[in-house]
């Protein structure tokens, strides 16, 4: 089954963030797969997974995302 495309940013009051940051640390420190609800729907990452950090920096701005991305399995 195909899954629809998705682009969400979705925010979260500070304790909820912290939250989900401490328990991704724990699953992927522990090697177990992450499931994670984001916007209403669950995800479910699996270990294979590969982590990295993105800086960007604008005139008036400046982002850090913590991305995690994997293939889909056929």
């Amino acid at each position: 089954m195909s899954k629809a495309e998705r682009d969400v940013e979705k925010a979260y009051p500070k304790a909820d963030f912290v939250a989900k940051l401490r328990r991704l640390a724990d699953a992927i420190e522990s090697g177990d797969r992450i499931e994670i609800q984001i916007a209403g729907e669950r995800i479910y990452v699996p270990v294979r997974a590969e982590f990295n950090i993105e800086h960007e920096r604008s005139d008036d701005e400046e982002e850090i995302e913590f991305q995690i991305k994997w293939t889909r399995a056929e």
